[in-house]
């Protein structure tokens, strides 16, 4: 039932864009990934791929020998991203774990696991499947987030959220199924409205202050992880 939220339409109901507007930022968090790690790709894929733009942003920016692959499972989605296709980058309607021999240099799971009902043998099952994979993991478990509960509540019905996370858990799941965490940084997604960056004000001064506890006490951040 859950898989069939976004195998028929709910999901692309609740977000008609498929969250295309955040792309852009996305790709700039995965290249700054790769760069200060050193990464130069020669094969990329995203599994989740929505509407495949972070894909086609990324290709605008890295190097064009370099090819890219989207998987996704929701035909609505599909049908959004493969309008993007191109010599260099294809898309396919199906669950990466269904193609046995396929292997690329980089795997991205951006906003995804926190969707999957196991996610634990979901990442079993593609760690062989490449080499390096970037995650991006919303961090929604805070004091705050549960003290009010409703936030959570709000998360799981809008975005379909079924996992929640802090930065600790998230890093020792990767190390229970058998990944090597290289590297990691917080991420804040930008915000257009002036009232809300102001009101974010209190946050961004903790967070300059002592990162950790302020992600841990007030919430808000996401977690970008490289692992091997």
């Amino acid at each position: 039932m859950i898989r069939e939220t976004y195998a028929q339409g709910d999901y692309l109901a609740r977000h008609p864009t498929w969250h295309v507007e955040d792309s852009p930022w996305k790709a700039e968090q995965i290249i700054h990934m790769m760069r200060r790690n050193r990464l130069a790709p020669k094969t990329i894929c995203e599994v989740g791929c929505g509407a495949g733009e972070i894909l086609r942003q990324l290709q605008q920016e890295l190097n064009e020998e370099c090819l890219f692959w989207g998987y996704e499972v929701s035909p609505q989605a599909f049908a959004l991203c493969k309008q993007r296709s191109n010599e260099g980058l294809r898309f396919e309607l199906k669950d990466i774990l269904q193609d046995k021999d396929v292997f690329f240099d980089l795997i991205l799971l951006i906003d995804l696991i926190e969707h999957l009902e196991d996610y634990f043998s979901f990442l079993r099952g593609i760690k062989p499947k490449s080499e390096y994979k970037i995650l991006h993991v919303p961090l929604d478990l805070s004091v705050q987030t549960v003290l009010r509960g409703s936030p959570i509540m709000r998360t799981r019905e809008s975005a379909g959220h079924l996992h929640y996370f802090t930065k600790e858990i998230a890093l020792e799941i990767l190390r229970d199924v058998g990944y090597e965490v290289l590297d990691w940084f917080y991420t804040e997604l930008p915000l257009k409205s002036i009232k809300r960056y102001i009101a974010r004000a209190p946050r961004r001064l903790f967070f300059a202050i002592h990162q950790d506890l302020a992600v841990r006490i007030m919430g808000g951040y996401s977690l970008m992880v490289l692992a091997q």
